[in-house]
């Protein structure tokens, strides 16, 4: 069954580039991804939308995933609420809206 993540971040003023440049050339390429996209949901705030095969794959590249929160970690902004400097979210998909 087809599982995502969602996670969102806040990014300090002036550190969008980094971290967006933490993600591409194959940074964010996880075992297991099938597909994944980051999007600009206002300023410095973005949400990254993982595609995964199901939720063991999910869990399997945690260990990736958390390295490359590391690797750019210093660029983003603790979001409040006792969330941290990120807020995610993943669960498996129960409607295709292609379909």
């Amino acid at each position: 069954m087809t599982t995502f993540n969602v996670v969102r971040f806040r990014v300090k003023p002036g550190q969008d580039e980094g971290f967006l440049a933490a993600h591409r050339d194959g940074k964010a390429q996880w075992p297991g991804l099938v597909n994944g996209h980051i999007i600009k949901t206002g300023d410095r705030s973005y949400c990254l939308i993982g595609e995964w095969a199901d939720a063991a794959a999910i869990k399997a590249a945690r260990p990736e995933m958390i390295a490359t929160l590391n690797s750019f970690r210093d660029t983003l902004e603790d979001l409040g609420g006792g969330l941290g400097v990120t807020d995610a979210v993943s669960g498996d998909e129960v409607v295709d809206l292609n379909a």
